[in-house]
């Protein structure tokens, strides 16, 4: 299934991982796993932000993505399943 990982950063817990040179490496790793067709960086709410859509193959895979946003970054995480125009198309030409 498609989805939107949005996590907001920890403003202090950001700085220090921006501090220490470990920010750049956290995100990599949550890349690198989720393979996104998408990701984007940017302030939202106030605070530093990953939007990430992905196929999340398995729920069990959720542990393994957000532990490491949580532990390192303090993350407030959240998982929204999304459509690209071709799902949309898809879903609608099944409406009768």
């Amino acid at each position: 299934m498609r989805v939107l990982l949005k996590a907001h950063f920890d403003t202090e817990k950001g700085n220090q991982l921006i501090s220490s040179g470990k920010m750049g490496g956290l995100i990599q790793d949550i890349v690198d796993r989720v393979h996104p067709e998408a990701a984007y960086f940017l302030p939202d709410e106030g605070e530093r932000t990953a939007f990430l859509v992905f196929d999340l193959e398995d729920t069990s895979q959720i542990p393994v993505i957000t532990e490491p946003l949580f532990r390192e970054g303090n993350a407030t995480v959240s998982y929204t399943p999304v459509m690209n125009l071709d799902d949309v198309q898809k879903g609608l030409s099944q409406l009768k």
